[in-house]
């Protein structure tokens, strides 16, 4: 499963909350303070929310103030396993 991570640049965006309502895993909200140029930044609702780096933010955003990185989700460690003997004699 993959992972995003969302940066959101505050001072390109003008507040038109777009991504807002793009993002499927409702992670971007529109923040209570201004920014230098007056407007209403977006901002993340939860820093270690559910983002799953779809990028539809980023596509949608027409100020390009939204960056998605990607990571991959730790798989789960296999416990190791013990050799096991199969019929011609030869260990796995």
């Amino acid at each position: 499963m993959i992972r995003g991570h969302i940066v959101i640049d505050a001072e390109r965006c003008k507040g038109c909350a777009l991504c807002t309502g793009a993002c499927p895993q409702l992670v971007i909200r529109m923040a209570s303070s201004f920014n230098a140029h007056g407007y209403r930044p977006a901002e993340l609702a939860d820093p270690h929310g559910d983002c799953t780096g779809c990028a539809v933010c980023a596509l949608i955003c027409p100020d390009v103030a939204i960056t998605v990185y990607r990571q991959p989700a730790k798989p789960p460690q296999a416990a190791p396993r013990a050799p096991v003997a199969v019929a011609a004699g030869i260990l796995e």
